[in-house]
Order: structure tokens, then C-alpha cells, then sequence
């Protein structure tokens, strides 16, 4: 019995957390034997080709451990902080917590499980397609994380895993970020450090994204179906009745009385307005300035101006902060409505918050990994290896090997716009001395970093998303194993077809 016990234990996987430290320490040991470098940079701060050198080695210790996951939540110099992320997860938990005390979140996802009897697969190609537009116009990836408790409960009470939940998600949205077309973030930065219009190369990005849509919804859906017919096919079937009682809705009927339904219209608002918010409308169309126009008209009116607030920002220029003050408003206008005594409203913004802590702690956490690379100062090194190795290749040959380059590079730098900002005024020159053009190369880094995004434990999204459904980390890995490979074969081929036709 001791030894059944022992070999449980041995054959029990770490947590999130813990795996998460290890990679900590992991990176912390290389910083005392890769050699440190550094690149010059322009005053935009963008790297300048040719101008890596070696510097006085930087070993991160226990103190540097130990300070990672701390400076990951607070921020560095060169290294953004997860403080806003985690604030804005902490926000939503609140907000939903105060949704639920009202009781129309349960009943309509009950009405949505009794609307789909027979149908259930149809969600998941719908749902993904409309998380794919998000990820391929404006990079949806940490906006994500205040879908999962909303769609979990849906999936498993259809007769899902929350495999399949996290899939929608996620793979929807990691997919349309892989095959960004419009994407400022990834396409609009990486372009600009080249010198060259977000539209050029947008024909093969296009294909990308419907043959990676398509990839992805398949793989979902087969595994879903498979999940359905027999539910101890699931991969965490050994979760599966302790999934269904957690993400179980508390609705005993499918009727809404009137405001519920005018709840549920609110709940709907909040996360329209999250979206067309994050939006970079000018970006995107210098002449989309719709919004821009509305805001001054109201901060132009006398009174109403300054009741509003002088300081508001329009949408389209929304980020964490704006989006985490929304979904603040929203509880507390949500709890008002609905009548629900000031106490209820409280506890049940606290308690929300409460559910999801360790989803806003393992963010942090994540992005410590990203801090222990930067003050080793061994990312630029590991960049001067691939500038100096990628240079003596054909075309076909290169755009491939620039897609695989891209893939550590992108463990190493999570944040597409960063690494695009980082890399591309080196790589772009590299691909035109070669004879290969500079939106292939702004395609291959944005695929490569798409896929990495997908499974790296340095991401806040993949860590936060998991921590939500309660899934680890290898089991994902698991789970994802064949459509990664997929992924990158594919990718493989579209990176040489477009080197030989567009």
C-alpha cells in the first residue's frame, strides 16, 4: 500500500507553479554559461544589425530567482510588469462574482445547453472562428482570459472536457495570432521596423489563417466528438465528474425573469465594448476616426464634459487599464440594477476576485521567466547566433530557417510586439541580402511566435488559461502534441510556397 502510495506520488505531475519556478532556476544556470551580450539600439529603441557584443557576464542567484517572479509582477526596465494583466483577471473574477450572485449567467448558459440539444458541436467552429478574428486583427491573446469562465460551463454541459473548452479558446485566437493579417501588434510592428506597408505579404497571411482555421477546428472537433461518444476518452477523464460538479450552473429552470434578461444584455455590452476598445481603429485605417471624433465631441460639451471626465480615452486606444475600470463599472452597475444589497455586491466582487487569485499569481510568475533571461542579458547572444547563421542560405532555405530560428527566439521573448521590435530591424536586412522579401520574414516570425504562444509556459495567457480550468500544464502539452506538429509542418510548406509564388 506505502509503495502504491510512493509510486503515485513519484508519478504525480508538479503544478503549474512549481513548473513554472524550475524554468526560473533553469534559465538563471544558463545566464553563468552562455556569454552575456548586448546589441546598440536606435531611438526608438529598435536593435541595430551588426552591433552585438559580448558584455561582462551577468549570473542570476537565489536572490535573482527568488526576485523574478516579484520584478515579473512589478516590471524592469525593458521588461513590462504583469500587474496590469493580473489586476484586470482579479477585475473580471470580481465581475462575474457579482453576475452570478444575480443567477442570469446560470440560466442562460442553461438555455444555451437546451437551444443546442443535438447540436453541440456547432459551437466549437463558430466559437473559434470568432476568437480566430480577434487573434489575426488585433492580437487577442491576455483579452481572452475573461472568456474562459463563460465558455468552460458551457462546453461541459454540453457533454465537453474542459480540453475542449480551453481548445475553443485559445487555439481559436492563437491561430488567428499566428496567421496575424492586420495584427499591429505582431504584423503592424514587425513591418514598420522593416520599413515596409503591414499589407505587403497580406495574400499569404490569408492563407495561413484559413488553412490554420481550419487545421485547428478540425482537431478540436474530432477530439470533441470522440469526447461526446464516450467521455472516458477524454484525456482528463479523471477529472471529468469533478469538472462537471465545479463548472456545474446553478440554474434549476431555462427562464430569465425581465432583469436577468436586461443583466445578461449589460453582461453582453461589457465585453462588445472590451473588444471594439482594444480595437486599434486608426491603426488599422488612418481614416477610422470615428471614435476619436465622438470623444472630443463629449469632452468638448459644457458640463457633461467634465461629468464624464476630462481624461477619458476613445475607443480603439483601450488597454488593460481602460478595460479593467469597464469591468469594475460594469459589476457595480450590473449589482445596482439588479438590486442587490451593498453587501451581496461586496462579497460577491470579493469572492470572484478570490476564484481566480492563482490565475493572476501564475501570470506573474511567467513573466519572471522573462526577467531572468533579460538581466542575464543572454537573449541577445542567442539572436547573434542566428544572424550569424542564417546568412549563407538559398531563399527557400532561409524563410524556413528563419520560421524555425523564430521558435526558441519566441520562448524567450513571449511578447510578439516585443520580439518583433527586438529582432526584425536584423532579420528583414538578412532576408533581402538573400534574396527573400521582407513581408516573408515578418510572416515567419509572426508564425513561429504564434505557435510557440500556443504552449509556452512563459505565457501568462497559456498559464492563466489552464489555471482557470483546472488542466496542468502537461496535459496540455499532451493534448496539443499532434497539432503542433501539424502546425509546423504546414507551416513549413506555406513559408517555402511563399518564397516560390507571391
Amino acid at each position: 500500500m506505502a509503495q502504491n502510495k510512493f509510486k503515485e506520488k513519484l508519478l504525480s505531475m508538479p503544478s503549474s507553479f512549481t513548473i513554472l519556478f524550475i524554468i526560473i532556476i533553469i534559465m538563471a544556470i544558463l545566464t553563468w554559461f552562455i556569454p552575456a551580450g548586448s546589441y546598440e539600439v536606435d531611438e526608438a529603441g529598435n536593435i541595430i544589425a551588426g552591433t552585438f557584443a559580448y558584455a561582462e557576464q551577468q549570473p542570476q542567484g537565489l536572490w535573482d530567482i527568488f526576485m523574478a517572479p516579484v520584478k515579473g509582477m512589478l516590471g524592469t526596465d525593458g521588461t513590462p510588469g504583469a500587474i496590469e494583466v493580473s489586476l484586470f483577471i482579479l477585475v473580471v473574477g470580481g465581475f462575474l462574482g457579482v453576475v452570478g450572485k444575480t443567477g442570469a449567467l446560470d440560466t442562460a448558459i442553461a438555455q444555451v445547453v437546451h437551444a443546442n440539444k443535438g447540436r453541440e458541436k456547432m459551437l466549437i467552429p463558430i466559437l473559434m472562428f470568432i476568437f480566430a478574428l480577434g487573434g489575426t486583427t488585433y492580437g487577442m491573446a491576455e483579452e481572452t482570459l475573461a472568456f474562459y469562465p463563460l465558455i468552460i460551463p458551457v462546453m461541459i454541459a454540453v457533454g465537453f472536457d474542459s480540453l475542449v473548452a480551453v481548445s475553443v479558446i485559445m487555439l481559436g485566437a492563437g491561430v488567428g495570432v499566428l496567421a496575424s493579417t492586420v495584427n499591429p501588434f505582431a504584423t503592424g510592428v514587425a513591418s514598420q521596423a522593416v520599413g515596409i506597408s503591414p499589407g505587403e505579404g497580406i495574400g499569404l497571411r490569408l492563407v495561413f489563417f484559413v488553412v490554420m482555421y481550419l487545421i485547428a477546428t478540425l482537431y478540436v472537433y474530432r477530439y470533441a466528438t470522440k469526447v461526446q461518444n464516450d467521455p472516458q476518452a477524454s484525456i482528463v477523464a479523471a477529472d471529468y465528474e469533478t469538472n462537471k460538479a465545479k463548472f456545474k450552473t446553478k440554474a434549476t429552470d431555462t427562464k430569465m425573469n425581465g432583469r436577468q434578461k436586461v443583466v445578461i444584455v449589460l453582461f453582453g455590452i461589457t465585453f462588445l465594448l472590451m473588444v471594439i476598445g482594444l480595437v486599434p481603429w486608426t491603426m488599422l485605417n488612418e481614416n477610422w476616426t470615428l471614435f476619436e471624433t465622438i470623444n472630443d465631441g463629449l469632452m468638448g460639451l459644457p458640463v457633461i464634459g467634465t461629468l464624464v471626465g476630462q481624461q477619458m480615452v476613445p475607443l480603439g486606444d483601450w488597454y488593460f487599464v481602460e478595460i479593467t475600470m469597464l469591468f469594475f463599472a460594469m459589476a457595480v452597475i450590473i449589482g445596482m440594477f439588479y438590486r442587490l444589497p451593498e453587501k451581496e455586491i461586496v462579497t460577491g466582487f470579493v469572492d470572484g476576485a478570490k476564484d481566480l487569485l492563482s490565475v493572476a499569481l501564475i501570470v506573474a510568475v511567467a513573466r519572471g521567466i522573462q526577467v531572468i533571461m533579460n538581466e542575464g542579458m543572454i537573449t541577445a547572444t542567442i539572436l547573434n547566433f542566428g544572424e550569424r547563421g542564417l546568412s549563407d542560405f538559398s531563399p527557400v532555405f532561409f524563410s524556413v530557417l528563419t520560421y524555425i530560428f523564430y521558435i526558441p527566439l519566441s520562448f524567450l521573448i513571449p511578447s510578439t510586439s516585443g520580439l518583433a521590435a527586438a529582432t526584425m530591424g536584423i532579420m528583414g536586412p538578412l532576408g533581402t541580402f538573400v534574396g527573400v522579401s521582407q513581408d516573408i520574414v515578418v510572416t515567419a516570425f509572426q508564425s513561429a511566435s504564434g505557435i510557440v504562444n500556443l504552449i509556452t509556459p512563459t505565457s501568462g495567457v497559456v498559464m492563466g488559461a489552464l489555471a482557470i480550468a483546472g488542466v496542468e500544464l502537461t496535459t496540455w502539452w499532451k493534448y496539443v502534441a499532434k497539432l503542433i506538429g501539424i502546425i509546423f509542418i504546414v507551416s513549413c510548406v506555406l513559408m517555402a510556397l511563399g518564397v516560390l509564388i507571391f
